[in-house]
């Protein structure tokens, strides 16, 4: 008869978890927020609003069952509790109110004597607490000091911690123990009953075990689930349809910074920000109608692109998130489409630049000819003018050449300090006096730059800066690393500032508001030279004059540490032979290999390589761009004599630094850092 009671007051207390369970999953999951709304708080500052008026029915609903009960959440803090389970227990207040630290109500009933004599008394005190952090669901029975006898049943929340239910069961065990006393005085059937239900007990216990293996290798599976999710480096999460998360990866603050890590049952809106929830709060909102939607936004506070995929949860409602970090893919991107309007606008007006040349060739020509000829006074302004005009029409042409000439964005190690003095001392001369030129360089690494396309533009920008002073003002140049992804270098001038259509239309080709005397090239110039390093431009007005900001990808490029070993990897013995005289000369060792097999044989022997330096071009089949893909952990710089326009080099572009060939010994110093103007 002993376990079939036994199983029924097991049972009894199972019924009353999970009738709690539904109740307090929310408590549990927001003890915290529990916590602090009663814990510290004065009595005057406690308004009768409708959540305080619920928990106060729960609490009054939880003291009327004759069972204690306690709910503890995943950082061992009490969430709520009931009377019985004080009286049970004899706890202090200050042990029955939500927040009570679980570690600090074991060592009180250890030293209240709860469990008889204890050897080391904080050695099962932290045995009690460890097992408490690793919670499974369990039922015990156990005998007190006092003599009473307590079944303990406890189960797990979904949301992280736990809810235990605490059973008398005394007099039950008086009874069982009075009826195995007069056992031989139960009848015949009796004891046949309790012999089947002593079978049933067994098969149910045999059930109970696969059970529990089954759940053994659900929860590894869920483990390894889990484990594989959060080493994705994405953000992935489920959201229910009241917009709360029910599941997240905790990789929501690697894809946009500043966000929390733990975000389960924190509302979208709260987790992601005001800023970056209205913008995906109409895709959020036809996902929860069931419209799968992919798109891409900007975070403002870190300047991060993001993608998100909204996909409706075919089986409750819900929506799953997956969100990734695209910003340098964008970067990329965006460089290879400049590149290819480069390219379309070059085929469109490469033969209207040919004739348009050759009938400005014939007017200079006849011109000429009229300028030598006695036409009178009243002719040769006339002939001037159209002189000059023609003049103007080559200009024009060589600039549109300069503009659709195919061109890639070459960047190698430059530190801005030297280069922004070397700029202000370039410049100077053909500013008027009146006019100043600071330059500023707040950054702290050398930096992966185009130097000749960043001085052309730069360039530009002094230009139209000093004709918006007129005769006296300032320019002044700022290079600073903006939220670790881009580098910005800000050109403001004192200036009249840009008109409204200026603002509008100061990027587009051919618009200038300089008359006859502008091409209406120079800004679309400096627009073009950000686009092809996957960068932006901004313009602006400030209380003082004009503001424009280049947004270039910040790509770090420190400068190999001097006398460490370099792997060169070349598949020309002489090309080889040279680049490692240069390498030698700069005080480098120097170990070499031919193909991609032989230097990720040599990588994986020689750990303290500082650098692979590898012509796109290799032995065999695998190519430079592979040799950056299988080896993603080292430094690894490209070179080749490919063409610009060449399908391998593009790729080598996007991932790593290439310098061209052919170079001399300063082209590959300054590659690596090591060039005198980086001193």
């Amino acid at each position: 008869m002993a376990p079939a009671l036994a199983a029924r007051y097991a049972g009894q207390a199972t019924q009353m978890t999970m009738l709690c369970l539904p109740l307090f999953s929310d408590c549990a999951k927001n003890s915290r927020r529990a916590a602090g709304w009663w814990v510290g708080r004065r009595p005057q500052d406690k308004r009768p609003d409708i959540p305080m008026i619920n928990q106060a029915l729960t609490q009054a609903g939880l003291n009327l069952i004759q069972q204690a009960l306690s709910i503890y959440d995943s950082d061992l803090r009490l969430a709520v509790c009931n009377a019985p389970f004080a009286e049970m227990f004899n706890l202090p207040s200050r042990l029955t109110t939500p927040g009570a630290s679980f570690e600090e109500t074991i060592r009180h009933l250890v030293t209240r004597g709860e469990y008889g004599e204890v050897d080391d008394p904080e050695t099962f005190i932290r045995d009690r607490v460890d097992t408490a952090r690793a919670f499974q669901s369990h039922y015990v029975e156990r005998t007190r000091a006092n003599g009473r006898t307590v079944s303990i049943e406890g189960g797990p929340l979904p949301q992280g911690g736990w809810v235990t239910v605490y059973t008398d069961i005394t007099e039950t065990r008086a009874q069982e123990q009075l009826l195995r006393t007069h056992s031989e005085q139960l009848s015949e059937e009796v004891l046949k009953r309790s012999e089947e239900l002593s079978a049933t007990n067994r098969a149910l216990a045999a059930t109970n075990k696969a059970l529990m293996e089954a759940r053994r290798e659900l929860t590894e599976m869920e483990a390894r689930t889990r484990l594989t999710t959060e080493m994705m480096p994405a953000h992935i999460a489920r959201v229910d349809e009241n917009g709360l998360y029910t599941f997240s990866n905790k990789r929501l603050h690697l894809v946009m910074p500043g966000r929390p890590t733990s975000i389960l049952g924190t509302h979208i809106s709260d987790a992601l920000g005001a800023q970056a929830f209205a913008k995906v709060q109409p895709y959020f909102e036809a996902a929860q109608d069931g419209q799968q939607s992919t798109f891409e936004f900007t975070h403002e506070a870190s300047s991060r692109r993001i993608r998100v995929v909204f996909t409706p949860d075919p089986l409750e409602p819900g929506v799953y998130i997956l969100s990734q970090d695209v910003t340098e893919e964008t970067q990329t991107r965006t460089a290879l489409q400049q590149t290819r309007r480069r390219e379309m606008a070059a085929q469109l007006t490469s033969g209207l630049a040919h004739d348009f040349s050759n009938l400005l060739t014939i007017i200079l020509g006849m011109q000429s000819k009229l300028d030598r000829m006695a036409l009178g006074t009243h002719a040769e302004p006339l002939i001037h003018a159209t002189l000059q005009a023609a003049r103007r029409g080559g200009t024009l042409l060589n600039r549109i050449a300069d503009i659709t000439a195919h061109r890639a964005w070459q960047a190698a190690p430059l530190s801005l300090g030297p280069f922004l003095k070397d700029l202000q001392t370039l410049a100077t001369p053909s500013l008027p006096d009146g006019i100043s030129l600071q330059v500023c360089d707040e950054t702290q690494h050398q930096l992966l730059i185009d130097e000749g396309m960043l001085q052309d533009a730069l360039l530009n920008l002094i230009l139209n800066a000093r004709d918006a002073c007129g005769k006296t003002g300032s320019i002044r140049i700022v290079a600073q690393e903006h939220q670790k992804t881009w580098l910005q270098i800000s050109v403001s001038d004192t200036g009249s500032g840009f008109s409204e259509q200026a603002l509008d239309h100061a990027l587009d080709p051919f618009f200038t508001t300089k008359g006859g005397e502008g091409s209406g090239l120079g800004l679309a110039m400096v627009y073009d030279m950000t686009k092809l390093a996957g960068g932006d431009l901004r313009l602006s007005n400030t209380t003082t004059g004009a503001d424009i900001r280049l947004r270039l990808p910040l790509r770090r490029a420190d400068a190999v540490p001097e006398a460490s070993l370099i792997l060169l990897v070349e598949d020309s013995p002489d090309i080889r032979a040279s680049v490692r005289e240069m390498l030698t000369d700069m005080k480098f060792t120097v170990v070499e290999a031919a193909s991609v097999y032989e230097a990720c044989a040599l990588a994986e022997g020689l750990p303290d390589i500082a650098l692979i330096l590898s012509d796109i071009s290799l032995e065999g089949h695998e190519t430079g761009v592979d040799l950056v893909q299988k080896l993603p952990d080292l430094p690894l710089r490209l070179m080749t004599s490919l063409p610009i326009d060449h399908p391998l080099h593009e790729k080598a572009r996007a991932l790593v630094p290439v310098l061209a060939k052919p170079f001399d010994a300063d082209d590959l110093a300054r590659f690596l850092g090591h060039g005198k103007e980086q001193k």
